[in-house]
């Protein structure tokens, strides 16, 4: 194949209609075909990326292998096709534009007056071409944040206009994700909003060449010639996307639909063979037909939003899938728990993991459910803060150390067995400065975590900027507290377990970047069979 391939997801009528999945579904299917195929994400908010965004604004934020901070859709992108994604998978509006603006400064476009036309419309079709130009990829899925209309996506939408033109036939298409709301009060669907929202995109110069209904009920076949009709796209086209009880469930409805036959036809390709979904289909199958049930409880301070621990509950999903275990995740705000309630909100787990943050607010919370995990002997696993509580509990309630703490949340703590890494202290400014991507770690012989993974040397992604403080490892190790995975390279400690207790440890990454569909994650694989175990005991 000669040309990479370009497909352009668009969203009308409303946000969160889940563009995200649907590109990674049409991906998976590509790829199952035997496409090589990738799926980038552009946002049109100002941020240079979201790793100064509150979770509760925009959900987690996602790391990739090379340290990019990105929006959480790049999250579906790995868990569907197993390929890792990078910096160049998602770009913000803030990064287009910083980056136009130094090409200015350094004098690129002397003489010239720098607009949104060409030169913010020439950096984004730049962008959008990378991953195209690498040779790597036959097809490459591009999913435009925000809605069609909107103001901040105009730059978008101009520049996927342009480049379909550059591009020529068969090159590149756009699939429009649309609402095709049900109005109960009249027992019908609506098409009105679909044909408004394609008007719209049509003023912007772009035709549909695929339409994507979200709907809650069938499409029958006079509503998809209506829409066919007014919207002007042929009738195969028209692809009905019904609620599900599962995004994993998403490929097989689009394989139901035709979504990837009508996008290779019109891209001019062949089918190439039928998709291979022989393990993707065991994973749902073992998703849906669990032996067992656990209840684990999420211990965070976000958790009045699902999508601020999105990765964490989704590894939960495959690690459950892998034991054949349904797992409920039961949420617990850290900041409404201290020792005298601890009991009463965590007896009824199995398992408890205490997530990730920033910040000192609800971190007592954590403490007290830590120490409840460590007293109860209930499987546990701390998550980059949650793994810095658990050396702060230890050495409070086990050292007898009552003022221990990170400096993060206590500069003037006299015994700071957490502390702000050397190389961190005379930086200022907040995005992109952590210690950032997939960082080597290396673990111990005879150790919990080594037996998890099965081997000593494994590569794991970073976003913290607080580290075990080494100065307290001997007295944290005699007392129990064992550091079983280091950093090999600096030394700084990455993993901590307990050896007297059934299933306790602490990881300063974050593995829930790395579960898929393919590869759950054997730590998340071991807290749910360890779960498992607690309740049968």
């Amino acid at each position: 194949m000669n040309q990479t391939k370009y497909i352009f997801v668009t969203g009308g009528v409303t946000s969160s209609l889940g563009k995200g999945i649907i590109a990674a579904s049409l991906a998976k299917l590509l790829q199952a075909r035997g496409y090589r195929t990738t799926i980038q994400k552009f946002d049109p908010y100002i941020n240079v990326d979201p790793g100064t965004l509150n979770p509760y604004e925009h959900g987690e934020c996602y790391v990739t292998d090379d340290g990019a901070e990105t929006d959480l859709d790049l999250g579906h992108y790995e868990r569907f096709l197993n390929v890792p994604t990078s910096q160049a998978n998602n770009v913000t509006t803030g990064r287009v534009y910083l980056s136009v603006i130094e090409k200015e400064r350094r004098g690129e476009f002397l003489g010239k007056t720098v607009q949104v036309v060409p030169h913010i419309t020439n950096e984004i079709k730049e962008r959008m071409q990378l991953l195209g130009q690498s040779g790597d990829y036959d097809i490459v899925i591009t999913e435009i944040g925000g809605t069609v209309g909107d103001i901040e996506s105009l730059p978008y939408i101009e520049s996927v206009r342009q480049l379909l033109w550059e591009l020529g036939d068969e090159n590149g298409i756009v699939i429009h994700l649309t609402l095709v709301p049900y109005l109960a009060a009249a027992g019908e669907l609506k098409t009105k909003p679909t044909q408004h929202s394609v008007k719209t995109l049509m003023e912007s110069g772009i035709k549909a060449d695929i339409l994507v209904c979200r709907t809650e009920h069938e499409l029958s076949d006079e509503l998809r010639q209506k829409l066919a009709l007014f919207c002007n796209v042929k009738k195969e086209a028209v692809i009905q996307s019904i609620d599900a009880s599962t995004i994993y469930d998403v490929p097989n409805l689009m394989l139901e639909e035709g979504l990837d036959k009508v996008a290779l036809q019109k891209l001019g390709l062949s089918e190439k063979q039928n998709p291979d979904l022989v393990q993707w289909n065991e994973f749902l199958h073992k998703l849906k037909n669990p032996k067992h049930e656990v209840n684990i409880g999420l211990v965070g301070k976000y958790v009045e939003l699902q999508d601020s621990y999105k990765s964490i509950l989704e590894a939960f999903i495959h690690a459950g899938a892998a034991n054949e275990t349904k797992v409920n995740v039961i949420s617990v705000h850290s900041e409404y728990l201290d020792d005298n309630s601890a009991e009463k909100q965590l007896k009824a787990l199995d398992g408890i993991l205490v997530a990730p943050g920033f910040g000192s607010r609800g971190i007592e919370g954590k403490i007290a459910t830590i120490k409840y995990a460590r007293e109860q002997n209930i499987p546990f696993l701390g998550i980059c803060l949650g793994m810095q509580m658990a050396v702060i509990e230890f050495a409070r309630n086990v050292l007898g150390y009552k003022n221990a703490n990170s400096t993060e949340m206590d500069e003037t703590t006299p015994y700071p067995v957490i502390n702000l890494m050397e190389e961190q202290k005379n930086i200022e400014n907040k995005g992109g400065t952590m210690r950032l991507g997939a960082w080597k770690c290396h673990l111990h012989e005879n150790t919990l975590a080594q037996k998890i993974y099965g081997k000593s040397h494994i590569l794991e992604r970073h976003r913290h900027r607080y580290e075990f403080n080494g100065k307290y490892l001997n007295e944290l190790e005699t007392a129990g507290l064992k550091a079983s995975g280091n950093n090999p390279d600096t030394g700084l400690v990455e993993v901590v377990e307990i050896e007297n207790h059934p299933f306790f440890i602490g990881v300063q990454y974050h593995p829930e970047y790395k579960s898929t569909v393919a590869n759950p994650h054997p730590l998340f694989v071991s807290l749910v069979n360890a779960a498992v175990k607690h309740k049968n005991k």
